[in-house]
């Protein structure tokens, strides 16, 4: 049995999530998800619009996810001593990142495959809020 991994925030869900864990889900046969706490996503030095409770509830809620846990840590390496997965799954906005080549590597050591997927350039969270932040200030003039 294949088991993957991918994590996130997966505030305001929207299709760049969506083709990520699709795109997962069809090379590995279990396909874990970590949803990142609110303490952990403000790492970013931004808060989540939708509670941690709510977001993990929307993730377990996706076919193509068979586990949904907590991320309480972004250590990836940490995560794979928990887990044990065999591919690793990440959006490739982070792909030659000096962290993500540290992480890379040592997983390799432990033959975990790290895949980069295409990062939906059309929709992001950060868009959809600055959108509806937009929106708001448009309808306040």
């Amino acid at each position: 049995m294949i088991i993957g991994y991918t994590c996130g925030v997966y505030d305001l869900f929207h299709v760049g999530h969506l083709n990520l864990l699709r795109s997962a889900k069809l090379m590995c046969d279990r396909l874990i998800v970590g949803v990142s706490s609110d303490e952990l996503a403000s790492y970013k030095g931004k808060r989540p619009f939708i509670p941690f409770i709510e977001r993990i509830e929307i993730v377990r809620s996706i076919r193509y996810v068979d586990i949904a846990i907590p991320q309480t840590n972004l250590d990836k390496f940490e995560a794979w001593k928990k887990l044990k997965f065999d591919i690793l799954f990440v959006g490739d906005d982070w792909y030659r990142s000096s962290q993500w080549r540290e992480y890379e590597q040592k997983l390799k050591e432990v033959n975990v495959t790290t895949i980069y997927f295409p990062y939906t350039t059309t929709t992001s969270s950060t868009l959809i809020k600055n959108n509806i932040v937009n929106s708001l200030d448009m309808q306040a003039v």
